[in-house]
């Protein structure tokens, strides 16, 4: 099968389109063959290496991508959940290639109606957007939240099921797609090239980082006392760290490296949180519903060929995606 892969972390790090084996399946794993991938940050984040490579260290060479939608061709003995033929979609280390082995808890049934480029935008920015939302923010309705950059693959997705949580919701995004979040359900949209949105928002319940840097120190600005940061795109703290399962020595690091913003979030009487995004069955069906309600619906920016997939990285990486960016891996036979 074909597959895109890495060979060394780095900066210069280059993806390589190659022909690998079809994985094996354990006796609890099921064999999917990918019809469509979809691109997130995490993908070069990870390869870059960087901070990173203290909770992703995956052995090179390895197959990139983590969303997919595919269809099941082979089941182990220990699998009930799924059967021969069933679409489905999930996350999955391993996405960019042919076929991955995975899990029953790492996917679920595909939305009914969708496409399989639909159905592979949804799983990472839909479990990210719901964790952070629902496991660590626990919005609810009436609450306020910020979620950055609105327009972007989490943020279009964050909107949506703000919105569908009965929440007021305001978001940043360029001026250009300020009628793209506002269909997508934004109360209150702010430019950033023209405004400041610690100048203009106040008594928020929570916001949604998906920017790091300054955006986040300035976002505990906005907050009533006792509520929640959420990033993405933060440093990892001792509770990160602990959550994971790490050793000692990494919670000490990590404590270290956001002394900065835990003592922002102190000053503000605040909490603050990074997610490292989890596999859910569970969470994935509970999508699935949302979507097949029609409360939620996936949006696609651009469509790449696997061969493709360098360029579909490079577009992501440059930051003005609006909504997914998706791979097509191979055609579904009917």
């Amino acid at each position: 099968m074909e597959a895109v892969r890495i060979h060394k972390y780095g900066k210069k790090s280059q993806p390589h389109l190659e022909e690998v084996s079809i994985p094996e399946i354990d006796e609890n794993e099921v064999l999917v063959k990918i019809h469509a991938a979809s691109v997130n940050p995490i993908d070069f984040k990870a390869a870059q290496g960087g901070i990173m490579r203290l909770f992703f260290n995956e052995k090179t060479p390895y197959t990139m991508g983590h969303d997919f939608a595919g269809e099941v061709v082979k089941i182990g003995k220990y699998v009930t959940a799924f059967r021969v033929g069933e679409k489905v979609y999930g996350m999955k280390l391993g996405a960019f290639a042919e076929y991955v082995a995975v899990t029953e808890n790492q996917m679920a049934m595909m939305p009914n109606h969708l496409s399989y480029e639909e159905a592979a935008a949804l799983p990472m920015a839909g479990l990210t957007s719901y964790q952070a939302l629902h496991d660590y923010m626990h919005l609810s309705q009436n609450q306020k939240v910020l979620i950055q950059a609105g327009s972007g693959g989490v943020g279009s997705f964050a909107i949506q099921l703000a919105k569908a949580i009965g929440a007021y919701v305001a978001t940043t995004t360029s001026n250009k797609n300020r009628t793209f979040v506002e269909k997508l359900g934004a109360d209150k949209v702010i430019d950033y090239h023209h405004e400041n949105f610690n100048d203009v928002l106040h008594d928020y319940d929570g916001v949604f980082d998906t920017l790091g840097g300054d955006q986040l120190m300035k976002a505990f600005k906005i907050l009533k006392p006792h509520g929640t940061v959420v990033s993405i795109n933060g440093i990892p703290d001792e509770r990160t760290a602990a959550e994971l399962g790490a050793p000692l020595w990494k919670k000490w690091l990590m404590a270290f490296a956001a002394r900065k913003i835990n003592k922002a979030a102190e000053e503000h009487h605040a909490y603050y949180r990074f997610i490292f995004t989890r596999d859910s069955r569970q969470q994935l069906n509970k999508i699935r519903k949302l979507v097949e309600a029609q409360k939620i619906h996936p949006v696609i920016d651009k469509i790449f060929d696997l061969a493709e997939t360098k360029d579909a990285l490079e577009y992501i990486h440059e930051g003005h995606a609006r909504g997914k960016v998706v791979i097509k891996v191979t055609e579904p036979e009917f």
